[in-house]
This record gives C-alpha cells, structure tokens and sequence, in this order.
C-alpha cells in the first residue's frame, strides 16, 4: 500500500494500530519521517532507565491524540518508529554492569586508568554504537526521509550528528538540557552522555551551539563556553527566569534564543531540561527548567524565523513507577516531529 492508501483507510479519530508509533498506520517504507530507537545508557552516573524510554515512549504514544490545531493535518506526514533492536539493549545492560563497576571505583577516589582493559571495551562498545547509528540514520537519510534519534541517554545522537556532518557544511545545534554536557571523557568515559556536547564540538560542521535551560554545570564546561569565542551560546535557566521576572515577554526571549542559530539546526532535546515535575524518573533531574508550552512555543517560533530543522534527537527519558515520564516524552516527541516538518515543507502551518 503506498502512503496515500493508507492515508485514505486510516481514521484519526479512532483508537489507532496498537504497537505503531501514535497508533498510525505507517511503515518507514511509507512515512516521511522515521524515527530510529537507540535503547542504550552504558555511561549514565546516576539513575539507569533510559534505555527503557523508546519502548515507553511508543507504548504511551497511542494515548497522544493526533489533532494539532495550528498544524491541522499533522498525522498525514506519516512518522515511524523502526522496531527497536534487541541486541542493542542486551549489549547495553551487560555493558551497564561493568561500567558502574568502573563508576563505583572512580567514586572511591581510585584515579582513572584509562589503560585499564575494562574501561577501553566499553569506550569501543560506546564508538561501535555511533557507527551503528551514523550508518542507520544515512540509510533513511538518503532514502529522502526526515530523520529522528529516540534514545536512550544523551550519548546516542553522536553518529547522527557526525551523518548530518557529511550532508551539510555548517549547522547549529539547539540543545535543551539542564546540563552542559561538555565534560571530556567524564569519568573515563569518551563518549559519555556528559560529554555528547563536548564531541558534537569536535564536529567541524557544527558552527554554533546554543544551549537552553542549563542549570548543572562544572568548572569545566564553564571554561569550555568561556573559551569557544561565541560558538557556544549559552542561556542559563536562572538567567531566563530572571528576564522573565523582569518583565521579558517568554516570546522576546524565545527571539533572543534564536538569533544566534544558523539557517539549519539539528535539535537535541534531553528530558531533563524540562521542569522534573515533567520528568522526575529522568536520570539526573534538575530543579528549575522549562514547561511543556514553553517548549512547543520555542519550536513554533523556530520555524516561523524560517528556520530549517535537519535532525532531532530526544534522549533520557526514564519510564518510572506510572506512565508519566513516557506520557510527556511521547508528547514532546510529537511536537518535534510536526515542526521538524513543517520546516521541512511537508505540512503547512495554519495561523490560529
């Protein structure tokens, strides 16, 4: 059946196809965008969780109501999860259990030996993963799809960026996130999920960062910002409350936020930078953040400043006790699938 079959058969309003992604009926054969799940949280340093958000994400987006007023014919682009892979999470939980072994002896005040075998098939496990997925994410890139990560913590998205690198000359990142994320190989680890900024760097094509919510940082990262001559702009939550305290309008600085990207951007949306209350089984919550309409507001204006979204990724989100934590990730995940397109040509913007 070809998109427009499916289009015709499919009734939104209905209950939707149980174990698709929003209940749709598309393939990634069939749909425009295509969502690549990465179940994987080896380096994480706190709470573990992640690499159980793409299948709790999937499993609360058939709950996601698929009419969005100012993008009317939003479930029409046709979206898809690929299935998740299997191995992947094996190789992660067992690998999980050698890190926090390595994790537990730094925390003991044992210097890091980065000789150290155990610590060296984890940081090749960890590269071996970014070729995995800079491969699957060219795979759909060249098949003409719009293209997502859903990890998994914050280190997935590597192999992502480094595909989108050798498709486009310059881009900038738009990272919301309580943390920095600019440690290098934060506890020994090369490729931590506090260190994906501090890589993404280390990517030529990537001309600006432009990082939103910050509230968690070291000496370290502030050194990093400080010492990158512009091409890290950051907006530290305290900062945003304090302009909004002083009467700043949240679409003035929302204006503010977007001046400094380029004309392409690759958003990277890590659980945690919202308001924990949103997320509290998210890995390393964080007092502070953003709400829900703040942050579809953000990416409405984004794309009315004629920005082009080339990639996302959505990472740490942490399935707790209840249904939560997936329910606002599967509804974050949305809104970025619909803007992404709509800056993309493939869905029109309707003006309220």
């Amino acid at each position: 059946m070809t998109k427009e079959d499916f289009i015709h058969s499919f009734d939104p309003n209905g209950p939707g196809i149980a174990g698709n992604l929003f209940g749709l009926p598309f393939s990634p054969d069939s749909a425009e965008l295509v969502l690549v799940p990465v179940p994987w949280e080896v380096t994480v340093s706190y709470r573990a969780g992640t690499a159980n958000g793409p299948q709790a994400i999937l499993n609360a987006s058939s709950q996601v109501d698929l009419f969005q007023k100012d993008i009317p014919d939003a479930w029409k682009l046709g979206t898809s999860m690929l299935p998740i892979a299997n191995n992947i999470h094996e190789e992660s939980k067992k690998l999980r259990t050698h890190a926090a072994q390595h994790i537990r002896a730094v925390e003991s005040d044992k210097p890091v030996d980065v000789t150290d075998p155990l610590l060296t098939s984890i940081n090749e496990a960890c590269e071996n993963l970014n070729i995995y997925v800079k491969s699957t994410t060219q795979r759909w890139l060249k098949e003409g799809k719009l293209v997502g990560v859903l990890g998994g913590d914050h280190s997935t998205p590597l192999g992502f960026l480094r595909a989108l690198s050798e498709r486009y000359d310059r881009f900038g990142v738009l990272q919301i996130d309580a943390h920095a994320d600019l440690r290098k190989a934060y506890e020994g680890f090369t490729y931590s999920h506090a260190s994906i900024m501090y890589n993404a760097l280390k990517i030529p094509a990537v001309g600006r960062l432009v990082q939103v919510g910050i509230r968690d940082l070291c000496q370290e990262e502030m050194e990093v910002i400080q010492r990158s001559m512009g091409r890290v702009v950051t907006f530290f939550d305290d900062d945003l409350k304090a302009w909004g305290y002083q009467g700043n309008t949240w679409d003035e600085i929302c204006e503010e936020i977007i001046k400094p990207l380029p004309d392409l951007v690759y958003i990277s949306f890590d659980i945690d930078g919202l308001d924990p209350s949103l997320s509290p089984s998210t890995g390393t919550p964080v007092p502070g953040g953003l709400s829900f309409p703040q942050i579809a507001y953000l990416l409405r204006k984004l794309v009315l400043a004629n920005k082009k979204i080339i990639g996302f990724d959505l990472c740490e989100v942490a399935p707790g006790s209840t249904d939560w934590d997936a329910s606002v990730g599967a509804r974050v995940l949305w809104q970025l699938c619909n803007w992404m397109a709509v800056s993309n040509k493939k869905l029109s913007y309707v003006p309220e």
